[in-house]
C-alpha cells in the first residue's frame, strides 16, 4: 500500500506543479486561456494574480514532495488535506472542474496514505 500512496503523492506533487507553470509562466499563452477559459484581455490584466496562486500551488508541490522524500506520514497528510482544502474552495468560487484534477487526486493521495500509515 506504501508504494500506491507514494505514487500517488508524487502525482499530486506534479499535477501542482503543472498548474504552477500553467499559472505563472503560461497564463497569458494560447495554453493558458485555453487551460482557464480566459480572454486574452482578461489573461493580461490578472497575470499579477495568477503568478501569486500559481506560486502557492508550487508550495503545495514542495509539501507534497517533501512528505515523499522523507516519507512522513504527518506531512502526507497535512499537505493532502491541503490540496483537498484548496481544490473544494476553487470548486465553489472557481471551477468545478477542480474538483476531478485537485480534490479526486487529493482524496485519493489522503486515503492511500491513511492506508498505508
Amino acid at each position: 500500500m506504501q508504494v500506491v500512496a507514494n505514487v500517488m503523492l508524487a502525482l499530486v506533487a506534479l499535477i501542482h506543479v503543472y498548474i504552477l507553470v500553467l499559472e505563472m509562466f503560461l497564463w497569458t499563452t494560447p495554453r493558458g486561456q485555453k487551460a482557464f477559459g480566459l480572454t486574452p484581455e482578461f489573461a493580461k490584466e490578472s497575470a499579477p494574480l495568477a503568478a501569486n496562486q500559481g506560486l502557492y500551488n508550487g508550495f503545495l508541490a514542495a509539501g507534497l514532495v517533501y512528505a515523499l522524500v522523507r516519507q512522513d506520514f504527518g506531512a502526507s497528510v497535512l499537505f493532502s488535506v491541503f490540496v483537498i482544502v484548496a481544490g473544494i474552495y476553487g470548486t465553489f468560487t472557481a471551477s468545478r472542474k477542480i474538483f476531478f484534477v485537485q480534490v479526486v487526486p487529493g482524496v485519493l493521495t489522503l486515503l492511500f496514505v491513511l492506508l498505508a500509515g
